[in-house]
């Protein structure tokens, strides 16, 4: 797990340089830029009723950062509807190194008694925001009713990490009123840097398919391996629903952590005769109010637990206290609640452990009239969006794409998805046929800070990402994020063709372009003792060449791999397609085709017959056809 090390300070202040000060005037930090006043909780006087600040000195004798550490007990939700963040605070806790940094030096930030003129009533956290770190400073004055913090709290009355990492978010956001609602993916991601997926339950049909949920409990499993964060929900359907308890004790419009899943073993003859095996798949979450559980099997104080081992119940951490924190089955998980979302948080350290993955990142914007062309039902204008490349290099990998537009929280999120293509080996300039391209996948357009897609196992070759909005000519900033298993080269395409270079001045610019997709052959000549081959193609025009992958084992391959090439010469130059048997020790030549046809042509499949490549041997025709599909137009622009 690693972290970006830069960080940047969030409206140039720096946390030193003002604990200084104040440490040489003998007075407590207050911070000018989020005031402890009305200014600070909304943008309506009142909102909250009557307010009064204080500082934890003056809330409690004996304040501190952290008592006993921090775990998910710490946070309980306050007047604000933001139990998004509240449960995302929650896995927080959970994690000792991703708290670590979200919340730097918790050491040197601790009252200590013995030292009360190293106190100044200023700290600092960290947040991820759009590929940087930002450190935000803050004072202590919290938000009070009769003595009661508003918001965020600890069930210890002198803890107060949670309650001040809320404030310092509300900064970042303008205001407590501005977190009022949101989606907890968000969250985990600020804390984090990672990419959230939302897993929708219902259209899983995981109530009704034992196999989903086999395969769902073996990835959350590896998912907590590997230190991810997750959460679970219950959407609520009207504002009616909001907070409504169900009757199994599970509350509507609320976001509960997942802190731990599990096979728990079993013992006894009346619980194996009630689940058929000897370990139950658990889940443990938590309620970010502190109190209010589920009531079903396995809640606390249900007579299933007593058919649990002391020790097996030891060692999972069971407790009966009204904490908010509760087992449950992961069968009767998935029958009650409706979204799961997972948070990675990404490695891309090459000296770790743990799995790896190669990061694209860009920064980007949809402009009109030329960078904003709608989603791809708007077929006209689709590939007028920003197009993103990169490769697949390994057969069988897979990529995890992440689209986050930018904006505060108080502006109206836009439409996004994207789509991913597959495109030619060695395409490198803008895409300007949809039809020349294979569509791989497109994700569902949705109104919200981002969208997430991990995807595979994918064939090795070359792939174009474009992200859009829903509508044309919106416009709006984003970050697009590429992860895949080995390197991708991942780039932006931003010339529409070739563009000629100064230092090639004596050289001819294109006047044709040519797409040629290498679809299979047949019948081809047998290469070793069990009568098969292992043959792969190389296309090559004009000094440039591509080789597609290679077919193991057979005479008759299919490769469906595509070639663009931008033609200076297409008239003595032809277009050569070789075959070749790859070996051990030295590959042997099964044939070729020269194409000399510059006609305008537009996806028209042509089988080939195979010749010899020297001299005396570009007549003689060899065993097997091969067929093409091939675009040829003087319209440099029009693939």
């Amino acid at each position: 797990m690693v972290f970006f090390n830069s960080v940047k300070k969030y409206k140039n202040q720096d946390y030193a340089k003002l604990k200084k000060e104040c440490k040489s005037k003998g007075t407590l930090f207050i911070d000018t830029e989020f005031p402890p006043d009305e200014r600070s909780l909304s943008k309506q006087p009142g909102k909250f009723g009557n307010i009064v600040w204080k500082r934890p000195k003056q809330i409690c004798s004996d304040p501190k950062l952290f008592v006993e550490g921090a775990s998910s007990g710490d946070v309980s939700q306050g007047k604000l509807g933001n139990c998004w963040f509240v449960a995302a605070s929650s896995c927080l806790a959970s994690f000792k190194e991703i708290w670590n940094k979200v919340i730097p030096d918790a050491k040197g930030q601790e009252w200590d008694a013995n030292k009360p003129d190293n106190y100044q009533g200023i700290f600092r956290f960290q947040f991820w925001r759009y590929g940087e770190w930002v450190e935000v400073v803050i004072d202590d004055f919290l938000p009070t009713v009769n003595d009661q913090l508003v918001f965020i709290h600890s069930q210890s009355r002198n803890e107060f990490w949670s309650a001040l990492l809320e404030k310092a978010y509300a900064k970042l956001f303008g205001t407590y009123e501005a977190l009022d609602g949101g989606e907890l993916s968000e969250a985990l991601e600020d804390f984090t840097g990672g990419v959230s997926d939302t897993l929708d339950m219902i259209k899983m049909e995981l109530a009704s398919k034992p196999e989903e949920r086999v395969a769902l409990f073996a990835r959350m499993q590896k998912e907590v391996d590997r230190k991810s964060l997750m959460a679970a929900s219950i959407p609520a359907t009207s504002a009616e629903d909001m907070e409504a308890t169900t009757d199994i004790g599970l509350v509507k419009g609320h976001a509960y952590g997942i802190t731990s899943v599990k096979n728990v073993h079993l013992e006894g003859s009346g619980l194996f005769g009630l689940f058929n095996r000897d370990k139950l798949p658990m889940i443990r979450l938590r309620n970010p109010w502190g109190q209010g559980e589920w009531k079903g099997a396995f809640s606390d104080g249900s007579p299933e637990w007593n058919k649990i081992s002391s020790s097996d119940r030891n060692k999972i951490g069971l407790t009966f206290e009204e904490d908010g924190e509760f087992w449950m089955t992961f069968e009767d998980y998935c029958k009650y609640f409706v979204q799961t979302c997972i948070c990675r948080v990404v490695n891309t350290s090459y000296v770790s452990l743990s799995k790896t993955w190669h990061e694209g990142l860009a920064h980007g914007m949809w402009k009109a009239p030329n960078r904003a062309g709608g989603c791809p039902n708007n077929r006209e204008t689709f590939l007028q969006n920003p197009q993103y490349m990169f490769d697949i290099t390994e057969d069988g990998d897979e990529c995890m794409v992440q689209l986050m537009q930018k904006g505060s929280r108080d502006k109206e999120n836009a439409t996004i998805g994207f789509t991913i293509l597959k495109v030619e080996l060695n395409r490198e300039y803008r895409i300007h046929d949809l039809n020349l391209q294979e569509k791989v996948v497109s994700t569902v357009y949705r109104n919200s800070r981002s969208t997430f897609l991990r995807h595979g196992p994918l064939k090795k070759g070359r792939y174009v990402v474009i992200p859009s909005t829903f509508d044309p000519n919106v416009e709006a900033f984003y970050l697009f994020r590429v992860y895949t298993s080995t390197f991708n080269n991942f780039k932006e395409l931003t010339q529409e063709k070739p563009v000629k270079s100064w230092y090639n001045c004596c050289g001819k610019a294109p006047v044709m372009v040519t797409h040629v997709k290498v679809v299979k052959a047949a019948g081809l000549e047998k290469q070793d003792r069990s009568g098969t081959a292992d043959p792969y193609c190389i296309i090559q025009c004009e000094g440039k060449k591509v080789t597609t992958f290679t077919c193991k084992s057979t005479i008759n391959p299919e490769w469906d791999m595509s070639a663009l090439f931008y033609r200076s010469s297409p008239l003595k130059k032809p277009l050569v397609i070789q075959i070749w048997n790859n070996n051990l020790l030295r590959d042997e030549f099964m044939g070729q085709h020269e194409f000399k046809s510059v006609d305008e042509l537009r996806e028209q499949t042509v089988v080939l017959s195979l010749f010899g490549n020297k001299k005396n041997e570009t007549t003689v025709e060899k065993p097997g056809k091969l067929t093409i599909t091939i675009t040829q137009l003087k319209d440099l622009m029009a693939v």
